[in-house]
Parts: structure tokens; sequence; C-alpha cells
């Protein structure tokens, strides 16, 4: 798997397109908002990866997919209709890799989390809430990646049943997991878990140093895809991957 067709050419896909050939790969093409990808686009590329935008997605995996190609999907706050793409991409034989974080780190921060939650559950005086921190410019919120490891949280911390993204006016219910978020500046991004008792607090902190982490992971993630059919999350790829690296 050599060639990648970027869809998106914001700021995380100029960081694909930065590392693509210091990783062995090259970019077969740049498609954006005054060059769409269509179904009668060359299909010269062996992988699309997406970082457009939320709007966008459907219509680039139904074109991608009967390009009869495999795709990435690192755009977020399109999930509301995971199961259309999912229909697509399982309808059309094809190979997708979606993902609210393709940061390697963030998917180990988050095991880190889960086995935290799962130690905490035994102990009813801690709290547990999630904070995220992005740029100005991000369209989402909370982000994808937050919303995930709190429902990370919510399978192993029995006392949590729902989540709340709202601002908290007034006593919060103490079977919700308060997820809140701050947007401003340019953090590329920041994610803290806080799990607070009576005398002590704990924290839980990953942050992003630059996106090339994230370019990585799609890039990665192009990689494992290619020659395979299905709908997978980056966590899919990275425990395929731990798998074949520890042997078992």
């Amino acid at each position: 798997m050599k060639r990648i067709a970027i869809i998106g050419h914001g700021a995380m896909g100029r960081e694909v397109e930065q590392l693509a050939e210091p990783l062995g790969m090259t970019i077969a093409g740049v498609y954006d908002l005054d060059r769409p990808i269509t179904s009668i686009t060359s299909a010269d590329f062996d992988v699309a990866i997406d970082f457009s935008w939320p709007d966008a997605v459907i219509d680039n995996v139904r074109a991608v997919s009967a390009l009869n190609r495999p795709i990435v999907i690192g755009t977020t706050g399109w999930y509301d209709h995971m199961d259309a793409v999912k229909s697509i991409i399982e309808t059309s034989s094809v190979g997708c890799v979606w993902g609210s974080n393709f940061n390697i780190g963030t998917h180990l921060f988050a095991r880190i989390v889960q086995r935290a939650a799962q130690l905490v559950d035994a102990h009813s005086s801690f709290d547990v809430m999630v904070h995220e921190w992005h740029h100005k410019r991000k369209r989402d919120s909370p982000s994808g990646t937050a919303l995930t490891l709190a429902s990370t949280i919510m399978e192993v911390l029995s006392r949590k049943t729902s989540i709340s993204t709202e601002t908290q006016h007034e006593k919060i219910d103490p079977a919700a997991l308060h997820v809140s978020s701050t947007r401003g500046g340019e953090v590329i991004g920041r994610h803290q878990v806080t799990i607070d008792g009576p005398y002590e607090t704990i924290d839980i902190i990953h942050s992003a140093k630059n996106r090339q982490g994230f370019a990585q992971g799609a890039l990665l993630a192009a990689s494992w895809i290619y020659g395979r059919t299905g709908f997978y999350d980056i966590a899919n790829v990275i425990d395929s991957l731990t798998t074949e690296t520890s042997g078992t």
C-alpha cells in the first residue's frame, strides 16, 4: 500500500501530506470543497483518508466505496450517521477504519483510564469526571475522544449510568458522568479524567504535542485496512497490531 488520497486539506490533511513521504507513501490526490471526490474520480489511489467536515462524510464514503477503495475517517462529529456509513461500507464490501482520535497514545491513555475506573468502582467515595480542551476552530463539542472516554468509563463504573455534556446549573445527578469542554487558543488536544474523593484527587491527563501523532495513526490505519473489508474502529487496529507484536 503506497498511494494515499487525502480528502480535506485543512490542518490535518496537510499533516498527512507532509508525513506520508517519510513513511514511504505517496499522495495520489488531494480533494477538497473546490475539488470533491466523486464516484467518477480516477481511482489511482490505494486508500483514502478523510479529514474533511462532518456533513461531507457520507458523500465521501459513498464516492470512495463506489470506486472500490477503502477509507480511513478521521473527521469527527458525524456519528449520528454511523449506521448509514456502516451500511454503505458493508454493502459495498470495502474496508473502513474510523475513530474519534488516531493518536496512538490516546488509546493507551484510554486503557489506563478504564483500568483506573475499574479500581474506583469498589470505592463509592470517589467521583469521576472528564474535561477536554481544544483550539477555537474545533467544530464539535465535547470532542469525540471525550465521549469515547466517557463510554469506556461507564463500561466498568457501575454507578455511572448516563453522560451529561451540558453546563450544570444545579446539583448534578450522581449517576451522571459529567463531560465538559473548553474551546480557545491553539490547544491541539488535552483530555483529563479526574477521580475526586473527600481527601484527595487523582488526575489522569493526555496532551497532544502536535498533530503529527494523529497523522501517523491515520497512515498506520490506512496501511492496516488495505486488503481488508469491514467496518473497524481505530482501537481494533491498535489491538490487532499489539497482538501481532506480542505474538499472543
